[in-house]
């Protein structure tokens, strides 16, 4: 085991401007065209009769067929299930994460988690789009650092319990659509979690079924945040098999299973499930090196600093790829580029990106 460490590596001179291509859902109606025989006439005369017979000639019909792709999902880059769901609003869902909070309902449908550190602990920021889950939660309030994690993915839904006023304020400039708590279909307190913990540790909604029936004018498809390895291509980067990580009052764990082709994660000593009792797995990790300052709306919460640029570790089929990201502007995701300036490609799938702070959070690998 790689001792835990914070990153000393530096990708230098690197000038890398954020692009992304909106992930537009291809596809038209089946057309035919149809080629019709002229109807052929023939006519005979008898003398005896002077009657006149025509026989028509049977009309063939020839038709041509179109080929319809298959949309790819934005932030997964799988072959969405559905059409209309590849095309969707993103839809984020703030989670609890206290030990108290577990398990988790839908967290792993979600194509996108960010880990981010509030106050001796860390929250999900989890991002549904190609999938649906229900029900979810439990769900808790929000923070300064999710406002540009919102301002990137086109306006989407921002589902969360609510905040301070400062809070709520900062959310309310977002480029998102809140559904805060009582805001929208499905909100209500799980009856078992009230039984063996603190109310705030409660709060579910049915589901992302319910909430994308909401959308609003003005939501648009996600950009797409990563680029992705085609099928048959090798991945570069060391082996690895193990990561850990101790971001503030959490110790997380991510354990590469050859056999699924996943990242299994623990955390806080133990396995990771979800809800149905199944492990918290993804196909990519991402930990990305960012500052933390003081949030404006409240001095003791910290807020990540995801404008900019630094370093990244990318583990991605069982391998390690240093890595640089950089975010110039809001409004578009960070592009994240190796040693070379080329764009690191992760496996399709789903992807955990851990905001662990620059030069504190201690991150390791074996």
């Amino acid at each position: 085991m790689t001792p835990l460490r914070t990153p000393t590596r530096r990708v230098l001179a690197l000038t890398v401007a954020a692009s992304a291509v909106l992930a537009a859902c291809g596809g038209g109606g089946e057309s035919a065209s149809t080629t019709e025989t002229p109807t052929t006439r023939a006519t005979t005369t008898t003398t005896e009769a002077t009657t006149t017979t025509t026989t028509e000639a049977p009309t063939t019909t020839v038709a041509s067929t179109t080929t319809i792709p298959i949309p790819i999902a934005p932030l997964t880059g799988l072959p969405a299930a559905d059409a209309l769901y590849a095309a969707r609003p993103a839809l984020v869902v703030k989670y609890d994460n206290h030990r108290d909070a577990r398990p988790h309902a839908g967290l792993n449908q979600a194509d996108i988690v960010y880990e981010e550190i509030v106050e001796g602990i860390t929250r999900f920021f989890a991002i549904f789009q190609s999938t649906d889950a229900s029900p979810i939660g439990p769900i808790r309030s929000a923070r300064t650092t999710d406002v540009d994690l919102i301002n990137q993915l086109n306006r989407p839904f921002f589902v969360w319990s609510g905040g301070n006023r400062n809070v709520v304020r900062a959310i309310g400039n977002a480029n998102g659509v809140s559904r805060a708590h009582g805001q929208g279909p499905g909100w209500y307190r799980d009856p078992d979690r009230r039984r063996r913990t603190a109310v705030e540790h409660t709060l579910m909604n049915d589901g992302t079924p319910g909430l994308f029936a909401t959308v609003e004018p003005g939501q648009g498809t996600p950009f797409p945040f990563f680029s992705y390895r085609p099928a048959g291509v090798a991945s570069a980067g060391q082996p690895v098999t193990t990561i850990d990580a101790q971001l503030d009052g959490v110790n997380l764990q991510w354990m590469w299973d050859p056999a699924q082709g996943v990242w299994i994660r623990s955390e806080y000593g133990a396995p990771h499930v979800d809800a149905s009792g199944a492990p918290i797995t993804a196909s990519n990790v991402v930990v990305q090196f960012v500052p933390y300052q003081a949030s404006s709306a409240d001095r003791r919460s910290p807020e990540a600093v995801t404008v900019g640029e630094g370093d990244a570790w990318v583990f991605t089929d069982g391998k390690l790829i240093f890595a640089h990201w950089s975010r110039p502007d809001a409004s578009r995701p960070a592009v994240f580029t190796d040693a070379g300036g080329q764009p690191v490609l992760l496996t399709p799938g789903r992807t955990w990106i851990e905001l662990a702070e620059a030069g504190v959070s201690a991150v390791g690998y074996a």
